[in-house]
């Protein structure tokens, strides 16, 4: 059994996506539970097993995943035939992995940073700068449609979230990627699931 603990709207909307991608909506049962909110609506959620009482969080056989990163890493691995994940030995896993780990380790932190006006020489130093990350972007799919070449893969569903949930940066190459990603089938299905299920 694996279950997926989602509340619409939030960083597990991503989670739900990915499913949609891996053609795995029949294996994974999506939980809607409650989170807090940021404008102090919603609340921990009994029923969410997750230590912080955030989503997403996957439960596969009584062994808890969390942080999207790792979920994603995981689901595109127990699921290949999508071909989302890049498998041990092809020369892309580094760059593959290294994307997931870079959005979890400098993005989500620069992101946050800049969403409540804190500026540090040394944040900058530490994570980088919002202009580094954007550089990165555009280098990346200036002449290539996703990160990783012709090829959407489960790193282009993780970057692209931020810039599809809060808007796009207004960078020609960046957003044109954001529009593909957004494009896709996973994310119309999760547009939509959330929809269906906002009112939890």
């Amino acid at each position: 059994m694996i279950t997926l603990f989602h509340s619409p709207r939030s960083r597990s909307t991503r989670i739900v996506a990915l499913l949609k991608e891996l053609d795995a909506l029949d294996a994974v049962r999506i939980e809607v539970v409650t989170i807090p909110r940021m404008d102090g609506s919603g609340g921990r959620d009994p029923r969410n097993p997750h230590p912080d009482g955030k989503v997403p969080l996957l439960d596969h056989d009584g062994v808890l995943v969390w942080e999207s990163s790792a979920i994603i890493q995981h689901l595109a691995e127990l699921f290949p035939a999508s071909g989302l994940g890049i498998p041990v030995g092809d020369p892309q896993r580094g760059p593959y992995l290294s994307w997931l780990a870079w959005y979890a380790g400098v993005v989500e932190p620069v992101l946050t940073l800049k969403a409540l006006g804190l500026e540090h020489p040394a944040l900058g130093r530490t994570f980088r700068t919002e202009a580094e990350v954007l550089a990165r972007l555009t280098d990346a799919v200036r002449d290539r449609p996703f990160l990783l070449g012709d090829r959407f893969t489960a790193a282009d569903l993780l970057l692209h979230s931020p810039y599809a949930w809060f808007g796009k940066p207004g960078l020609p190459e960046i957003d044109a990627w954001v529009d593909r990603c957004m494009d896709r089938p996973g994310a119309r299905f999760a547009a939509d699931f959330d929809a269906r299920h906002a009112a939890v």
